[in-house]
This record gives structure tokens, C-alpha cells and sequence, in this order.
């Protein structure tokens, strides 16, 4: 047996009893309408891959690339099995089964370096790439790209996802940011703030709106030093040493701040920010700093419904309906708290979205490796949506957030329709900005 076939979590295969709950709620098993695309399907895969009866690269990796990771499947599971822990070890054995027989080109490799290694890693590099975004935005470049239709030309669909993209900050805005906010009231709590990767850099300003909010409710918080990218898309792409690496700067910096709660506004961040306990048990040094940081992490939400009532100013006299993070309700079990805010803003009407637990397709860089698979799943998701009849689309992730402004694209829907991300509609009705 090799070494990255000993990844594969066999003995959390037999725990499924093969009931088949997990069918008629995973995504990807309903547009595409076959076994190998199900929780149940991949699990059986990943247990005849683990005895040696298929091959790991030409039978396993492209049922296990196919699935989204939403994790949906583990909430539906009666003999709660652990798909997650499945899913990781099918990654991880993918990933070195690929170094080992180097199935991948030369190209490809350095670009997994660039992106996973050179750039995540490091905010200030992301920050620089921003900057030149702006310069991009700005200068009308990218409209002039749009209106003659060299987008089309960009490879993985760039050019769809590019005219989703928000403003980038202005590039100095990053240099004036203070690292301690005061409460404006009575102090609550003292939280740390985990700013992310593609959040502080592309959605600085989303950020900043939620330091705003918590201190708005009593909550002083401040931004630690040396914190850097949570690990999520390491860990999704069979990377966990990489992931390892992170999770210990971020655990050491937020240790340092000596706050009550480790507060984040991106769905996928803080549900890996709170299983760093599973990431790291393997290692008696850091499990018990894991397991002590884990229990401290909490959504922005969470701690705005807690610590609230927010101090409204403005009417948000529209229809809204609201689109949840995936790994914010089935990893960190957050549904009420987001729900319980946009019913709390003055003059809303809010709708529930049918279907709204369901992913949207996005899950991290999916939607550019499996474009079309995403699509099919956006656009079920859309037709949803359109039966709101909402104004305002809500959600609380960065890579959702980008994924339905495409879908309102898509669905013709722009000039009725907006997505946003929950801070910024709080905090507008906040301070009317």
C-alpha cells in the first residue's frame, strides 16, 4: 500500500449505512443526476480506493473533485457520518497520489505554487494584486474589456466573474486602518478580529464596516499581527501540511491578543478557523492551543445579535431575502442569527428563500475548476431566488457573494436585484452610508 493511499479514512467508510438521506440534499447529485455524484456514491469510492479494488487518480479524484464540499450531507446523515474527515483524506490522497506518479504538467505546478504558496500566505502580496485591480477598475480598462468583448478570451471564465467583482479599495486605504477600535458604549467583550485573505484585500471595505458594528454593540476589537490565510483552500486541495503551517501563525498571533472571541465575516473562514482542533490533533503540541482557539471562534452575527440591539438610523423599505453560507450553517451551525438580524433592520420585508441551505455553487475556487457543474447549480439556485421577488440578496460569504452577483447576471435580474453581504446592509442602516 502506498503512503497517500494510508490517507484515505477507511474505517469512517463503514459507517455508512448506505440509507440514501444524503441523496435528495447534495447538490451536485441533483444536476447531475448520478450515484458517483452523491455523499453515498463517493463514500463507496473512497472505500474501494482505501482496499485497493479501484485506482486512487483514475476512478476516485473525479468524483471527489465533482463535490463541492458543502457538507450538507453530514447534517442529513441519521448515522452521522463524518464526510468531512472522509472528504479531507480523499484530498489528501489525491494530492500525493499526483506528486507521486507527477500527473500533473510543470505548469500547472507552478501555478498551484504561485496561488498556494506565494500569494495566499502573504496579506501584503494579495493587497499589492488589489492595488492593481483598482488601477484596472478605475482607468476604465475593465469596462473597456467588457464592451469589446475580450473578456470572453480569458481562460476559466475569468471575464464572467471579473464583472461580479466589487470596487477594489483604494490602494492607501490599507496603511490608515487603526488596529484597536474602542466600543461606543459600555465594553461587552474584547474580540480579535481574523481580517482573511481575499476579504481584507478585496472586501476591505466590508471589513471595516463589521470592526464598526462590533463596536457598535460594546465590542472592543482589535486586529492581531501576524494573523494570515485561514488554510481552507490548502485543506480543500489536499494540502494539509500547508494548512498546518497557517493555522499555527494564526493561532499564535490570536493568542497574543488575549481577546474573548476570534470574530470572522466569511462563512468558509470560520468554519475552518473553528475545526483547527481536528487539523491539529495529530500533534500533542499544538491540539490543546487548537482546541482552546476553536472554542473561541464566532461569527460576526452571532456576537451582533448577542451583544445588540444595533443602533438603526435608516428605513431599509425593500423586499430581501437571504442566501446562506454553507459552511456557516453546517459546520458552524449558524442559521437564526443572520436571519434574526435582517428581521430586526427597520421598514424590511424579509423572505425565506427556498432552498436557501442549499449551496450556490461557489465552494472556494469550484466555480472555476468545474464551471459548468457550478452553473447548473447557480442557476437552480436562481430560479429560487426569482421567486422571491426580493431587492436585496443577503449573504455572509465573500466567495457566495461573488457567485450570486453572477447568478443575478446570469438571470438577467441586475436591474431589479442587488447581492450584498450582511455587515454592509446592517451597517448602512446603521449610518445611512
Amino acid at each position: 500500500m502506498n503512503e497517500w493511499q494510508k490517507l484515505l479514512p477507511h474505517d469512517e467508510t463503514f459507517k455508512c449505512v448506505k440509507c440514501g438521506y444524503c441523496l435528495p440534499v447534495c447538490p451536485t447529485y441533483k444536476v447531475l443526476e448520478k450515484e458517483s455524484a452523491s455523499p453515498r456514491g463517493r463514500i463507496a469510492l473512497v472505500k474501494a480506493a482505501a482496499e485497493g479494488k479501484i485506482d486512487v487518480l483514475q476512478h476516485l479524484a473525479g468524483p471527489i473533485d465533482l463535490c463541492l464540499g458543502c457538507r450538507v450531507c453530514e447534517v442529513a446523515c441519521p448515522a452521522e457520518v463524518k464526510y468531512g474527515v472522509i472528504l479531507e483524506g480523499a484530498k489528501q490522497a489525491i494530492h500525493g497520489a499526483k506528486q507521486e506518479k507527477k500527473a500533473e504538467t510543470p505548469l500547472f505546478r507552478w501555478l498551484e505554487k504561485l496561488i498556494f504558496q506565494w500569494l495566499f500566505p502573504y496579506p501584503g502580496r494579495l493587497k499589492a494584486l488589489s492595488g492593481i485591480l483598482w488601477f484596472y477598475q478605475k482607468t476604465g480598462f475593465a469596462r473597456l474589456v467588457e464592451v469589446l468583448g475580450f473578456s470572453r478570451f480569458l481562460p476559466y471564465h475569468l471575464g464572467e466573474f471579473a464583472a461580479a467583482l466589487p470596487a477594489a479599495p483604494f490602494p492607501l486605504s490599507f496603511f490608515g486602518r487603526k488596529e484597536r477600535l474602542a466600543p461606543r458604549k459600555g465594553k461587552k467583550a474584547r474580540v480579535a478580529f481574523f481580517t482573511g485573505c481575499i476579504m481584507d484585500s478585496l472586501f476591505f471595505e466590508t471589513n471595516r464596516k463589521s470592526i464598526e458594528l462590533l463596536a457598535a454593540v460594546g465590542c472592543e476589537t482589535i486586529l492581531p499581527k501576524g494573523q494570515t490565510c485561514c488554510g481552507a483552500l490548502h485543506a480543500h486541495a489536499g494540502k494539509i501540511s500547508q494548512a498546518k503551517k497557517l493555522a499555527k501563525r494564526n493561532i499564535e498571533a490570536f493568542e497574543r491578543s488575549g481577546a474573548d472571541w476570534v470574530v470572522t465575516n466569511a462563512g468558509g473562514c470560520g468554519a475552518m478557523l473553528a475545526e483547527y482542533h481536528h487539523l491539529l490533533s495529530d500533534e500533542p503540541e499544538w491540539a490543546k492551543r487548537a482546541q482552546a482557539f476553536a472554542a473561541k471562534c464566532r461569527d460576526l452575527s452571532t456576537l451582533l445579535e448577542e451583544c445588540g440591539p444595533l443602533p438603526f438610523k435608516k428605513k431599509i423599505s425593500c423586499r430581501i431575502t437571504y442566501q446562506d453560507s454553507c459552511h456557516l450553517r453546517n459546520v458552524q451551525n449558524v442559521i437564526s442569527a443572520p436571519r434574526k438580524l435582517l428581521h430586526s433592520l427597520p421598514g424590511a420585508e424579509v423572505v425565506e428563500l427556498c432552498g436557501a441551505g442549499e449551496c450556490c455553487g461557489s465552494a472556494g475556487i469550484y466555480n472555476l475548476i468545474q464551471y459548468e457543474t457550478s452553473m447548473k447549480v447557480l442557476d437552480r439556485k436562481m430560479e429560487a431566488v426569482r421567486e422571491t421577488d426580493a431587492e436585496i440578496l443577503v449573504t455572509s460569504n465573500p466567495g457566495c457573494l461573488l457567485q450570486m452577483r453572477l447568478g443575478i447576471r446570469r438571470a438577467g435580474l441586475e436591474n431589479r436585484m442587488k447581492a450584498v453581504h450582511l455587515a454592509d446592509l446592517l451597517h448602512e442602516a446603521c449610518t445611512g452610508e
